[in-house]
């Protein structure tokens, strides 16, 4: 008899994540209770949650009913997020792994990341402005103000899945890589090539400096305006985690200010305000968000899920997606930004 999953991905689709080979997969592998677009009625959660092994799901809305779950071996997010709706504690006494599909967005945003850094260190994007109104500059007058990523200083704040990613992206232009994380030990950073410095060393010392911090209960705006007024002049400041960790404002003002350059997929409120004066800073590229919503790399998300599902039914443990761990789980706040008249 197949195990009983509950599947339950809304708001995402399931040809978003799944492939049309992982689908068959996971209808092999178990008894799929749901497996639609839309949110699953919580009575019918609540009748199928008794005799499910796993709950597949994009955050856990289903309140604190875990005590009618004697199965449950698993719950898998498919967000990008761990869900903060749980009650993490009841989940580790009764053995119930928490699972996010994150690392699963890796190399979307790291390959984006590199985009950004580099599209902003040359100007790209601006003499493409320049050129279609037929002022460009060409040659040596078209370069007066960029600069190549080769042999440059970097620093990456947030060394998790994504940050690991764009070290290895990074590595071939043999730049100097600084981080700093907190959640990890410096003798970690020191094996893996990294040289580990306090915050305000890095965005003082590094050409580029690549945002990838996941949003915490202790990390909300930790990049200040004392901190950013540290960062050399024409750097270059990628945000590509979550804009909860900077001071936006001063980083508006200051990039305004031709302070240094700027290059964002994240903003404090999304959709952006039509009038916020981020739009008409010269020196920053922003992005709507799509770094990490790629076709072919979502369905990596559901490859992922598939792989561990078949392992925890076997009574294996997890090995793809992200284990949401005792020391941290209390630290995760919300990685989504909300419109005004959502919160």
């Amino acid at each position: 008899m197949k195990s009983k999953v509950i599947v339950d991905p809304s708001f995402r689709r399931m040809d978003e994540i799944f492939s049309a080979a992982d689908l068959r997969r996971l209808h092999d592998l178990a008894d799929v209770v749901w497996g639609k677009d839309e949110r699953m009625p919580l009575p019918d959660f609540l009748r199928a949650l008794p005799e499910a092994e796993a709950v597949v799901c994009a955050d856990w809305r289903y309140g604190d009913v875990l005590e009618q779950a004697p199965k449950l071996k698993a719950i898998m997010t498919v967000s990008g997020a761990f869900p903060l709706e749980l009650d993490y504690e009841a989940c580790y006494e009764r053995r119930i792994r928490v699972l996010s599909a994150a690392p699963g967005f890796a190399r979307q945003v790291a390959e984006f990341s590199l985009g950004l850094a580099i599209a902003s260190a040359r100007e790209i994007v601006r003499h493409d402005r320049l050129m279609r109104r037929g002022e460009e500059l060409y040659l040596w007058a078209g370069n007066a103000d960029t600069f190549m990523l080769y042999d440059q200083p970097a620093g990456i704040i947030g060394y998790g899945s994504i940050g690991r990613e764009l070290h290895r992206l990074l590595q071939p232009f043999g730049m100097s890589l600084s981080v700093y994380d907190p959640w990890l030990g410096d003798g970690y950073l020191r094996r893996q090539g990294l040289r580990p410095l306090s915050l305000e060393a890095l965005l003082s010392t590094a050409r580029f400096i690549f945002v990838l911090a996941v949003p915490s209960s202790e990390n909300r705006a930790m990049i200040t305006r004392d901190l950013l007024e540290l960062i050399q002049e024409k750097a270059v400041f990628v945000l590509a985690s979550r804009a909860h960790v900077v001071d936006f404002e001063a980083l508006t003002e200051l990039v305004r200010a031709g302070r240094f350059k700027l290059a964002t997929d994240v903003f404090p409120q999304e959709p952006l305000a039509p009038d916020h004066p981020i739009r008409r800073a010269e020196g920053a590229i922003l992005s709507a968000h799509r770094a990490g919503s790629v076709a072919q790399g979502m369905v990596e998300l559901g490859e992922m899920v598939v792989d561990d599902l078949e392992a925890v039914i076997q009574g294996l443990p997890p090995r793809r997606l992200q284990l949401a761990e005792p020391e941290l789980s209390r630290r995760y706040v919300s990685n989504r930004a909300k419109a005004p008249e959502e919160s």
